[in-house]
This record gives structure tokens, C-alpha cells and sequence, in this order.
């Protein structure tokens, strides 16, 4: 039984260049791909690269407490991040904190900007008619000429060329009225004719009328409807919408069944004021929208719209019943968080499932709207908690002493090694050297991969991971000492001290992989960022010690530098108070009688 014994570690040990090319291989292929892929630098989080933090909290409206669960929040966070990265900002994140918070992190870009603020943007999109239109604050008495912002037209996916008189003439901004007095006649006006405006008003109609038909509960609705029709006139004749403290209360809080008023920019850039139907489509009925660019006509820059099921029957309908209407009540107003995006008109039921809305856009534009009609309609309402900006020089600022204090402590622990282990830290500090380059080029190669950043918590993993790092070669150290000490010499001490080394090197990176993978899922936000380093470098120490650190150990083993136990080998058998003769007497008496 002895004989195989011996067989086999000779044969181990006498081929740990397989380990080390295998490893170096490894490394090759890596840092290949590293440099195939473009990407040959960790990518930067929010803290070292600059960018902006932005904190969104969830308000439950009232009645609908509920309504907050993980359910709702996932799906806000998945159209938070498609309107974000549909702006084409690359590399923001969306995650959520908590049970009611979510963090939108953009890194600093050319669109950054208009992503926050559509991140921003939190309520719902509706589709509602336009009852009345006009030019908002001291432009309304210019009367300006109408100006074209977008059309809405039936564009179905089978038919490539479209007759022009199945588009619809639009106008963004209808004739401003040529006296304040008109106003409060044409709001009554469209509120007394707008009495079926969409498929809601309508079944809440026959629902009011098949409720009751007594005269005294309708009097008394007729009463509440005239009251509702005053207060609506008498703001949006003192609705200013060129101040910006009256856009930010304009319709806010109007529930989607009652009218309301609103403002909006039209393509020049001034100011409207509507007054706007029940909501006729809700955001959540589109099921696609997209800019393209219409190379058949002379439209450019198009929207083009694709509706669910149920979308389709609703606007459907409120294109028939607005296509009998003169203009402006022959438009609907596209209405997100309170503000007009878009106000095309129509001249025909649109029936077909899709529809497309031009005008003059630019590209941006027309992606903006695409993005708002895609991903408008969040399940909840969000309040902007808190909104930190770092600047690029402050991220560099903070990188930079994240780097200072990863040299630092790199330097102690070579010291360390020096002092202590001598001419063994020949064997650690390449060991390292090889799990920095490991760590660098996996980092590297997860940004693009997993969206992975390299954040200041993950630098303080990395940083920790070098003590994990150093703490298994000291084991094995320890352990060849501790063989060296009773006697034998150094390769057969290299063989023995390397199952009980691997065994506790095992258990304790095992215990830091634990609780690297607890803290990642527990937690949320940059702390992740430490953890996910934590763990992957954990992973990585045991991958250097196996197929670097040992094979290496054991090719040395064989110089005669470290074999005769040389003072500077760190391995010197007098330094380590080791007896050989005493070891030797011991192993030799049980051999003896035997010979005999």
C-alpha cells in the first residue's frame, strides 16, 4: 500500500507544469478577449466616473396603499431602465431599494440630461380628445399662423405606399381666439358637445342613466355638470402656461375620467393652453412605438404606433368620433404627467392597429415621443426623493485614493512577506501578481457583459481581497514549516503540508464566498458592488493557489537554494527549531525489526 502511495506523489510532483501552463493559457485567452472586445478597462460606477444618483419614492394615491408591491415595482423599474437606455444613455442602471424605493443611476453622457428627466417623468400617459386650443399668455394676442407639429394617419406594416388623401392634415397650434370674452363660450361650447369623447365617458354615461331615472338625480347631476363646466372655464381662462409655476399644477391630480386643462409646447417652441376630454386611450394600451425615418413621402421623421388588442378598439373609436369634429376637436392630445407631449389631429377612424404620427421632427424628436409612448405608463406614482451629481473630477479624485490605498496596502503586505517569509515571498508576490491580473481582466471583460461597474465599495473588495489573497500562501507556509520542523525535508514536506493547507484554505474561502453571496443578495445599491468583488476574488484565490501557487511551490522545492534550507530560503531548518535527528530515529526504529 505504501508503494502506491509514494507512486502517486511522485507523479504529482513531478508534473506541476501542467498547472501552470494551463493557468498561463487561461490568462492569454482572457486578456485576448479582453483586447478583442474593446474594453480594456474596468467600467467606472456613478462614484469614480461621475454622473448622476437619482432617488425615486413610490406614493401610494389614496385608496390604493396595495398597490406598492414587488410586482408593480419590478415592472417600473424594467420601463425605467427601456426609457433610459432608449435615449441611447449607455450603461445606466435601475434597480430597486428597499420595498418602495428605486435608484436610477446615469452615468454622465450627451443624453444624460434628457434621461433624467424622462426617469423623472413617473405618471401615466393617457390619449384625450381637445376641446378647446389656443396660444397661452401675451403670444395669444399675436395670432401667429398655424403651425404643422404632427399628423396622425392609419400606417399599416402591409401596405408600403399610402394614398395622400388618407393622411390627415394636422395643426399643432388652431387659430388663437381674438378676444378674452370668446373664451369661457368656446370652453362651454366644447364641454356641452363633447358629450360621448371616448369609450370611458361613454359607459360611465349609460352607467349614470341606467343607475336612476328619476328628474331630481338627474337635475342634480345636470347641476354638478355645470358647476364642473364653470370651474373648468374659469381656469383655463386664467391659465398661464408660459409660467412655470402654473405648468407645474396644471391638471395635476385630474383623474383619467374628467376633463381637464393642460399645457404644452408646440413645434415653435410657444406655449398652448387645452382643455382636454376624458382619457379616451390609456399608455398602457401601446404596445410599440418607434422614430423612422419615411424615405417614401416627404414626412422625414415619423412616429409610428402599434396598439394591444384592446388599444386598438379604443382609438379606434375615438378617431371615429373625432374625425367628424372641426378643428381643434378634430386632435388628441398625447398627456404625460399633467403636459401636452403631442397634439396630432385626424380626418378618419384609424382602425387598422397602428398609426403613425408626423410632422416636423428632428430625430431627437421623434425618438423623445417614441420613448414616451413606449414606455409612458409606469404602474405607480414616483416622487424625486434626492438627485446627487458627482463630477468627473470628483469621481477621478475619489479613484485615485481608492488606488493609493490598494498600493498601500499591496506594499504592507509584501513587506510582510519579505520580512517573514524571505525568499518564499518569491513564490507569494508573483501569486499575486497573478490574481491582480485575473481580477483586472474579468472586471473588464463583466462590464460589457453584465453591466458590471467597478464602483469605490468594489475597491474596497479588492482591496480586501488582497489580505484573503496572502492569508492562503501563509497557510501553505505554515504548514510546510510545520513539516519541516519534525524533521523532513523540503519536498516531501511540500507533499505532506499540501492536503491539510488545501483543506483549511478550502473552508475559509469558502466562508468568505458565503458571506460575499449573502450580502449580495441582501442588500442593494453599491454595497453589491463590494460584495460581488468580494466573492469573485475569493473565487479567483482559489484558482491561483490550485493551479499557480502549489505547482510553483513544488518546482522550486527541487533548486537547492530552498532545498538545503538556505537562511534567506525562509525555510531554514535551524530557524525553525527543527530536530532531523530525533525525526529520523523514530521513522527508523519500526524498520529495523523487520530487516532483521
Amino acid at each position: 500500500m505504501a508503494a502506491p502511495k509514494k507512486g502517486r506523489s511522485a507523479s504529482a510532483q513531478s508534473k506541476p507544469g501542467r498547472s501552470l501552463a494551463l493557468i498561463l493559457i487561461a490568462i492569454v485567452a482572457l486578456t485576448g478577449g479582453m483586447f478583442a472586445s474593446g474594453h480594456t478597462t474596468p467600467r467606472l460606477g456613478i462614484d469614480l466616473a461621475g454622473g448622476t444618483s437619482i432617488t425615486l419614492r413610490a406614493v401610494p394615491e389614496k385608496g390604493q396603499e396595495s398597490a406598492i408591491n414587488k410586482t408593480n415595482m419590478d415592472t417600473a423599474v424594467d420601463i425605467m431602465n427601456r426609457r433610459v437606455n432608449g435615449l441611447g444613455v449607455s450603461e445606466a442602471e435601475v434597480q430597486t431599494q428597499g420595498d418602495r424605493n428605486i435608484i436610477v443611476n446615469i452615468p454622465k453622457g450627451t443624453n444624460s440630461k434628457e434621461a433624467r428627466q424622462q426617469v423623472g417623468t413617473t405618471a401615466k400617459l393617457y390619449f384625450r380628445p381637445v376641446l378647446a386650443t389656443e396660444l397661452s399668455g401675451a403670444a395669444a394676442t399675436t395670432s401667429p399662423s398655424p403651425s404643422a407639429s404632427g399628423s396622425a394617419s392609419s400606417s399599416p406594416s402591409s401596405s408600403a405606399s399610402e394614398k395622400a388623401t388618407d393622411k390627415a392634415t394636422s395643426s399643432s397650434s388652431a387659430t388663437p381666439t381674438a378676444t378674452a370674452t370668446s373664451q369661457g363660450r368656446a370652453v362651454t361650447d366644447a364641454l356641452k358637445a363633447d358629450s360621448t369623447p371616448s369609450a370611458t365617458a361613454s359607459s360611465s354615461a349609460k352607467a349614470s342613466s341606467s343607475a336612476s331615472a328619476s328628474d331630481s338625480p338627474s337635475a342634480s347631476s345636470s347641476a354638478a355638470a355645470t358647476a364642473a363646466a364653470a370651474k373648468l372655464e374659469a381656469e383655463y381662462t386664467a391659465l398661464d402656461c408660459t409660467k412655470k409655476s402654473v405648468r407645474a399644477t396644471a391638471g395635476k391630480g385630474a383623474k383619467p375620467t374628467d376633463s381637464t386643462v393642460a399645457c404644452g409646447q408646440n413645434s415653435s417652441g410657444q406655449w398652448q393652453k387645452y382643455v382636454l376630454g376624458p382619457a379616451a386611450v390609456d399608455g398602457t394600451d401601446v404596445k410599440k412605438a418607434q422614430a423612422v425615418f419615411n424615405t417614401t413621402t416627404a414626412a422625414g421623421w415619423t412616429v409610428t404606433m402599434d396598439f394591444t388588442g384592446k388599444g386598438t378598439k379604443k382609438f379606434g373609436t375615438i378617431t371615429g368620433q373625432l374625425a367628424q369634429n372641426q378643428s381643434p376637436q378634430n386632435q388628441f392630445a398625447i398627456v404625460l404627467d399633467g403636459e401636452v407631449v403631442s397634439d396630432p389631429s385626424v380626418s378618419e377612424a384609424l382602425t387598422g392597429g397602428s398609426a403613425e404620427i408626423s410632422g416636423s421632427f428632428t430625430q431627437e424628436e421623434a425618438q423623445s415621443l417614441a420613448n414616451m409612448l413606449s414606455y409612458g405608463a409606469l404602474p405607480l406614482t414616483f416622487k424625486e426623493d434626492s438627485v446627487t451629481t458627482v463630477t468627473a473630477a470628483l469621481g477621478g479624485e475619489q479613484l485615485h485614493a481608492g488606488l493609493i490605498a490598494g498600493a498601500i496596502g499591496l506594499a504592507l503586505v509584501v513587506i510582510y512577506l519579505l520580512v517573514f517569509y524571505r525568499g518564499l515571498s518569491v513564490i507569494a508576490i508573483p501569486s499575486l501578481l497573478v490574481s491582480a491580473i485575473l481580477t483586472y481582466v474579468i472586471m473588464a471583460l463583466l462590464g460589457p457583459a453584465i453591466g458590471f461597474a467597478l464602483n469605490l465599495p468594489a475597491v474596497c473588495g479588492a482591496i480586501v481581497a488582497i489580505g484573503i489573497t496572502a492569508d492562503s500562501f501563509i497557510v501553505f507556509f505554515e504548514r510546510i514549516r510545520d513539516e519541516i520542523r519534525e524533521g523532513r525535508t523540503l519536498r516531501p514536506a511540500v507533499e505532506r503540508a499540501w492536503p491539510r493547507a488545501r483543506r483549511t484554505i478550502l473552508v475559509s474561502d469558502f466562508v468568505s464566498f458565503l458571506a460575499a453571496a449573502v450580502l449580495f443578495i441582501v442588500t442593494v445599491g453599491k454595497v453589491q458592488g463590494f460584495a460581488f468583488t468580494l466573492g469573485l476574488t475569493t473565487v479567483l484565490d482559489v484558482v491561483v493557489v490550485f493551479l499557480f501557487t502549489k505547482p510553483l511551490m513544488t518546482l522550486l522545492a527541487r533548486r537547492k537554494f530552498f532545498a538545503s534550507g538556505h537562511k534567506f530560503s525562509g525555510l531554514d531548518p535551524k530557524a525553525l527549531g527543527a530536530k532531523p535527528p530525533l525525526r529520523r530515529t523514530r521513522r527508523s526504529a519500526p524498520v529495523d525489526p523487520k530487516e532483521a
